[in-house]
């Protein structure tokens, strides 16, 4: 099992026994209604953890994050194809064609430790640490 962490405005983190965890943090929207609850809260909305394949945390515009549970979906997807950036292409996907989410992007880790990511948003800032070796990568989209 190799350690390896991907972050943006959340995380997900596998560590050398295999525990996968995952958290999102919400920098909230301007002039949101009083009592909106966003994404970040919403368990397999902004952020989901499966021990048995890996984690999630998702970014964006929350209502259509929520609309389909976007770290779930992801999550659900890796568990059929086994390959996180694919995982996350097909949710991001999935969110674009079933509720027209545009502003919407998905980090993740698996159980072995690798990274995956995508995004429909202009640009993302991500980065990780991937493995024993430390293989760093940190990007911004523009």
């Amino acid at each position: 099992m190799k350690p390896s962490i991907i972050v943006h405005g959340g995380a997900c983190a596998i560590d050398t026994d295999g525990r996968v965890a995952s958290a999102t943090s919400t920098g909230g929207i301007p002039r949101k209604p009083a009592g909106r609850v966003g994404d970040s809260p919403l368990v397999g909305c902004g952020a989901y953890a499966d021990g048995q394949a890996g984690a999630a945390s998702a970014t964006g515009w929350g209502e259509k994050i929520m609309a389909v549970l976007l770290a779930k979906t992801a999550i659900d997807a890796l568990k059929s194809h086994g390959d996180p950036t694919e995982a996350c292409r097909e949710a991001v996907t999935a969110m674009r064609s079933r509720v027209d989410g545009l502003l919407g992007g998905i980090i993740m880790v698996d159980r072995k430790g690798t990274v995956g990511y995508h995004h429909n948003t202009p640009r993302m800032a991500f980065g990780f640490i991937e493995g024993n070796t430390g293989n760093k990568k940190v990007a911004i989209r523009v």
